[in-house]
């Protein structure tokens, strides 16, 4: 793969029908292209998007006006990205079966890496509160599966001080993961249920009152993430949007199956969506709890 098709821009927006209770139509702008498979899109304030090329085992950095860029060769089939408030970047590195995280001055220290002596499955995606809780999954997909040390799927907390926690050990494999914008409530995509379980988040950090809110989602959910108003936004068959509640509101279609999706740019209202081998902007009208 050529340096000209890993960072090739696109100056022609497509455009994409949205499905709804009232029909519409939005622009989406392909950013990037010639990837293998790209994940875990995280926009730093700071001014700039991180994303993975899972399969090359790269994670790159992109800067509006200016070309992709490589960021890290050797960051383990890195999947999720997330910043902290400090700026400082956290990855589900997937080969090494650990969590990540990248200080301002490129220090990388492990943050977990095993829980009750064993290493993880293969931390898939992570998210991160305003006060430094990190929340992550770990499920199993493909060859993953053939060297796992855990019998089963689990949903983790790490907090700033002290040990990890379980969270929760579900049934179908955890995929994507997010906060409310007030930090209060956790989100969790099954990809295998094909739903979104929401957990109670109370000061400590700790989590309760396990319930699914959304069910039946069309295609394979991963990435999940949520706007200033608490809606979810899903990559499933399209990005489908719910409400807080769990109210189905519109889905957005796309050519490309999307793998995950962040709220970025310096006004924070462009949704950011990785899809197979290329990087897309959608310009709803939502502000991102980024």
């Amino acid at each position: 793969m050529s340096r000209t098709a890993r960072t090739c821009l696109a100056a022609a927006a497509l455009a994409l029908a949205v499905s709804a209770q009232e029909s519409s139509e939005i622009r989406i702008e392909l950013l990037a292209k010639g990837y293998i498979f790209t994940e875990g899109p995280a926009w730093s304030k700071d001014g700039f998007l991180i994303f993975s090329d899972t399969p090359t085992g790269k994670l790159f950095k992109w800067i509006p006006g200016r070309a992709v860029e490589t960021f890290r060769e050797d960051a383990h089939g890195p999947s999720g990205n997330a910043f902290d408030a400090q700026g400082r970047l956290y990855t589900c590195e997937t080969h090494a079966r650990r969590v990540t995280r990248t200080d301002k001055n490129g220090a990388i220290e492990t943050l977990a890496e095993k829980w009750e002596g064993k290493r993880f499955n293969a931390p898939n995606d992570l998210t991160v509160s305003k006060s430094g809780h990190v929340y992550f999954t770990d499920p199993a997909f493909g060859e993953q599966s053939d060297h796992r040390e855990l019998d089963f799927y689990g949903v983790y907390h790490v907090p700033p001080k002290g040990p990890i926690k379980l969270v929760a050990k579900p049934a179908g494999r955890p995929n994507g993961i997010a906060l409310s914008p007030n930090g209060r409530v956790l989100y969790v995509v099954n990809s295998d249920e094909r739903n979104v379980r929401a957990y109670d988040v109370d000061h400590n950090g700790d989590t309760a009152n396990e319930r699914v809110i959304v069910s039946g989602i069309a295609g394979v959910p991963n990435g999940i993430r949520t706007d200033e108003k608490g809606n979810l936004y899903i990559a499933a068959k399209g990005i489908a949007v719910y409400s807080a509640d769990g109210q189905a509101v519109h889905t957005i279609e796309m050519h490309e199956g999307p793998s995950n999706c962040t709220f970025g740019d310096p006004d924070g209202k462009s949704l950011i969506v990785t899809a197979r081998g290329a990087v897309y902007r959608i310009r709803p009208d939502a502000n991102g709890a980024y």
